[in-house]
């Protein structure tokens, strides 16, 4: 996505990965360069790969005569100012279309699961608790797997994480519409949540780090509407596919209509792993490891494709290291032998900084608003076609009849503990399409909260979001048809999605660079802890003690949001 340059019919072919910079011919007016657009491999130190798309430079000579006439002295900068130098243009919205696209293919497969449920039940023999756990293994995967990679992105790499991590999803989610039994559907739920619960932590510390300060809060808002575009994409590929009965059926092996949309619900992982190949590593994480030349390349490829210049004209000729980063520079140069033991070193050392003050403070507050808000925000929203499905099943019994969510869960559950009742994985279409608008509501919170994210700041949205949330959690047990049980459900989506975009962005920025994907890491494990709970004990607590469920997510999405009231303002703010 970043185009580099070249001198034109010149064997010395440049390559921002491995930062090798050519000398120019600055009378040459016809300037070719090399496209970023091409894939390149795992390792920093690939070659060119042969794979050319080159264009015309719009270079004015007199501006060539100005670059080159004041190189001697050059411009040193630092990285915010680098980055802001670079422009803002053709490749962050390409970074954003591919990192957009990882953040959608994980909610695909996170929010995919209780569209499965209902239709699913008997194929698997599940009932409330087991669909508890089907809903939970994810996230306890994810649990797992965030930590372990977060730590190896910080020590190795964002894009070869990335990659990695996006291959493993992809595959496990096939194997898993295969599996015949709830053991092994369990399991490769478990291994599809560990490689999801690298790619959380890893594609925000990854986007964030090529964003100008000036745009950070709105574009960081923009990829979190990627989560929405996934809620409504899986939504819609369940309509069209699983009422459809497609698939067939033998004695010894069943592959029907949810195991197709479980395997369609693959194939953005697979793409998304090959686009990545066409992205360069992060070059704060290249500085934070003492790699100026790569990163200066990059800085220069991305300046290229923003604004059609020659590489030359990029103001930029050195970069100014802080204390902050040179400390960092230092401890990423400190000798351990081996690949492998540095990073299993660097997994144990950012663990040790995140859990020492003056980081200390950060890391338990975001721990705290993960845990809480998560419990709320999939606790309630894995369980919406749910209990949609119960009140559409009451009303087909009952046609006419005013009735709360709880006594609908006791009819539901009632009916099917009967000895003699028989196993239906029918679901209405209505199911589908009051899910469809309920996940549709959070359009319009996600357009306000690009728009406003860097006017009102993190804080603003992430307690107003969360209050409105806890107030619809709460106003679940007052409802008493499927009518207002939809009004009520799209406005906590809307809101509560609004909230997800802040929390993002502020988890995001409030910690170091050279500590983020750890420290984003350890609170999506908070997160996926809460995901756990909130689907296993709120599965229980809505059978056995239904108005409880509704009123501690209330408590616990207020309470949690006016934690961030104990972070500091990153609103417009340096990444460090």
């Amino acid at each position: 996505m970043v185009e580099g340059d070249s001198k034109k019919n010149s064997s010395n072919s440049y390559n921002v990965e491995s930062g090798l910079q050519p000398n120019y011919d600055t009378n040459n007016s016809s300037v070719d360069n090399r496209s970023i657009i091409q894939p390149y491999g795992l390792s920093s130190d690939s070659k060119d790969l042969g794979y050319h798309i080159n264009e015309a430079y719009d270079v004015d000579k007199n501006d060539l005569e100005k670059a080159s006439g004041g190189r001697s002295g050059g411009m040193k900068a630092g990285f915010e100012q680098a980055i802001e130098m670079c422009g803002y243009g053709k490749f962050h919205y390409i970074l954003l279309a591919i990192c957009g696209l990882v953040s959608t293919s994980e909610e695909m497969d996170v929010i995919s699961m209780s569209f499965i449920l209902p239709s699913a039940q008997c194929d698997l023999n599940l009932n409330t608790e087991t669909k508890g756990w089907l809903n939970s293994i994810i996230f306890i995967g994810m649990m797992v797997g965030a930590y372990f990679w977060g730590s190896i992105a910080d020590s190795m790499g964002r894009k070869k994480v990335l990659i990695v991590i996006s291959f493993m999803n992809g595959f496990c989610i096939v194997a898993s519409s295969f599996s015949q039994t709830y053991e092994w559907f369990m399991l490769f739920r478990f291994l599809n949540g560990a490689a999801l619960g690298g790619s959380g932590p890893v594609i925000w510390s990854y986007f964030a780090e090529f964003q100008p300060k000036s745009k950070r809060g709105s574009m960081l808002s923009f990829m979190a509407a990627f989560w929405t575009f996934g809620n409504l994409f899986v939504a819609g590929l369940a309509w069209l596919i699983i009422p459809t009965g497609i698939g067939f059926v033998t004695p010894l092996f069943v592959y029907n209509s949810w195991r197709i949309f479980l395997m369609v619900c693959a194939i953005p992982s697979f793409i998304v792993a090959f686009l990545l190949f066409y992205l360069p590593e992060s070059p704060k994480f290249l500085l934070s490891k003492g790699k100026q030349d790569k990163a200066m390349a990059i800085f220069r490829g991305i300046f290229v494709t923003n604004t059609k210049k020659a590489p030359e004209l990029y103001p930029v000729t050195e970069l100014d290291i802080d204390e902050k980063l040179m400390a960092e520079i230092k401890e990423a140069n400190e000798s351990v032998k081996g690949k492998y033991s540095k990073m299993l070193t660097g997994m144990v050392e950012h663990s040790k900084q995140l859990f020492t003050s003056p980081i200390l403070k950060f890391t338990l507050v975001s721990i705290i608003i993960n845990f809480t808000f998560h419990i709320g925000y999939y606790g309630l929203m894995m369980w919406f076609p749910e209990l949609f499905n119960r009140f559409e099943e009451y009303s087909t019994t009952f046609p006419g009849e005013k009735a709360g969510v709880c006594t609908v869960t006791d009819y539901v559950v009632g009916k099917d503990s009967h000895v003699d009742a028989v196993c239906s994985s029918h679901i209405p279409s209505a199911v589908f399409m009051e899910s469809l608008i309920s996940l549709a509501s959070a359009l319009p919170a996600n357009l306000i909260a690009i728009l406003g994210m860097d006017l009102l700041g993190r804080k603003f949205f992430l307690i107003f979001g969360t209050m409105t949330a806890g107030v619809c959690s709460a106003a679940m047990y007052f409802v008493y048809n499927s009518t207002q049980n939809l009004i009520v459900s799209a406005v906590f989506s809307g809101a509560i999605s609004a909230a997800n975009a802040a929390l993002d962005c502020l988890i995001t920025e409030v910690f170091p660079t050279h500590l983020r994907a750890t420290g984003v890491a350890i609170s999506m494990v908070a997160a996926r802890m809460g995901g756990i709970i909130g689907n296993i004990v709120i599965a229980t607590l809505l059978d056995q003690y239904c108005p409880a469920p509704t009123f501690i997510v209330a408590v616990l999405l207020m309470g949690g949001g006016l934690m961030c009231l104990l972070l500091p303002n990153t609103t417009r703010k340096e990444l460090n």
